[in-house]
């Protein structure tokens, strides 16, 4: 009876090591990221993270990107360009709806990056992803009579921060 116990102890005790490896995988990962919480709780959230290595967590937060800039390519293309009928304002936020939809193109291509194991490329093209959503900002900026939304200011940063992440992690690939 008294190694019946053991060894039930011991089959149950066996996924709770796996699932304390794999934590510890993921906050090792993100410690070396720019923003450890939003890696966190973006692997953490998703539930394939737990079984995934290094490489797998960055394709995880490059699919989190890709999500992040089509929404926001979305909302511009409908939602923003529908609450106002000025002309300025319309061309702008049609201009940073192709500027997000770029920021996803250049995620595609880092995912891709990834699957052939090309880590430098996957960097380019998530810096290249980080780096569109500036391109929007300074859209506004050419024209001093129009505010930046404060809306626009929050997606911005969301997907900055998530193409930091990505870029810390597969930083660790290289």
């Amino acid at each position: 009876m008294g190694g019946s116990c053991f060894l039930l102890l011991l089959i149950l005790s066996i996924p709770v090591v796996f699932v304390s490896g794999d934590t510890n995988l993921i906050q090792k990962t993100c410690k070396n990221t720019k923003y450890y919480d939003l890696c966190i709780s973006s692997l953490k959230s998703n539930p394939t993270s737990p079984k995934a290595d290094t490489k797998g967590l960055a394709v995880i937060m490059v699919g989190i990107g890709m999500a992040n800039a089509t929404a926001t390519s979305s909302y511009l293309s409908s939602q923003g360009l529908s609450t106002t009928n000025d002309t300025l304002m319309k061309k702008v936020l049609k201009e940073c709806a192709a500027k997000y939809s770029y920021a996803g193109d250049a995620l595609q291509a880092s995912l891709q990056d990834l699957a052939a194991d090309s880590f430098d490329y996957a960097f380019m093209h998530a810096m290249a992803a980080a780096d569109y959503p500036n391109a929007c900002h300074n859209a506004f900026k050419r024209y001093p009579g129009l505010a930046y939304p404060p809306e626009l200011a929050l997606r911005e940063d969301g997907l900055k921060h998530i193409c930091d992440v990505v870029s810390g992690i597969i930083d660790l690939l290289g």
